[in-house]
């Protein structure tokens, strides 16, 4: 394959970024996700996917699963860069341990943001997560490490995110509230502004959150079905 020829800036000739490796660690619907995200991102190559023993060579698009966890630590030598691509719905817990692993092996885990979101310059977004297609993270917000912002969720401004939490699709959190480490908020459930969620809250689909939660409540409300 012929590399690409460089391209000419006035009288100065610019190379082509070369894009950096990165693994995703996940190998189910969520890292197809995020696959889609990266892509469009445009500064990072997936070089592989970790998964399953059973997944192993199993193609994700045009992504093979090129390895389990045990070999993580081999792959710290080869690869600088990856991602937490496992979802999460009930409990953190296995990204929180994969997010630790991965660290304490030195990979640098990025913060990938969809060109299609809306991240203001006054947010900050931490390491190892990402902000999908549509999302909105406004000014004055704080977005932890290794978190889901999933698509079109809203982040208002002053709102607090804490580490290794998933807002769902559509999901809004509003001025001011503090969502704890660990959290999951359902799609499209909104969050009270100034309402803080402790750590390792569970808020249902479609649901209204008004009044403060306690560490490790579930607020799920009735069975609509």
């Amino acid at each position: 394959m012929l590399n690409k020829p460089p391209k000419q800036v006035g009288s100065i000739f610019c190379l082509p970024m070369r894009k950096l490796s990165l693994i995703l660690i996940g190998a189910g619907g969520h890292a197809r996700s995020c696959i889609d995200v990266i892509e469009q991102h445009g500064k990072y190559q997936i070089a592989g996917l970790i998964g399953m023993v059973e997944e192993i060579q199993n193609k994700y698009f045009s992504y093979a699963v090129i390895a389990t966890d045990i070999e993580l630590p081999a792959l710290a030598k080869a690869y600088q860069y990856a991602l937490i691509a496992v979802g999460q719905i009930q409990t953190p817990d296995r990204r929180i341990r994969l997010y630790q692993k991965v660290t304490e092996l030195g990979f640098q885990l990025p913060s990938i943001i969809a060109p299609t979101a809306q991240v203001s310059r006054n947010a900050t977004i931490g390491a190892g997560t990402i902000v999908m297609h549509g999302a909105i993270v406004n000014a004055g917000a704080r977005v932890g490490c290794n978190c889901i912002i999933n698509t079109r969720a809203v982040i208002e401004h002053d709102a607090v995110v804490a580490d290794h939490c998933h807002i769902s699709t559509a999901a809004v959190i509003n001025g001011a509230a503090n969502i704890g480490e660990g959290s999951f908020i359902g799609s499209g459930s909104i969050v009270k502004e100034g309402v803080t969620i402790e750590k390792r809250g569970v808020v249902g689909m479609g649901l209204a959150v008004r009044h403060n939660q306690a560490q490790y409540a579930r607020f799920v409300g009735g069975d609509k079905s």
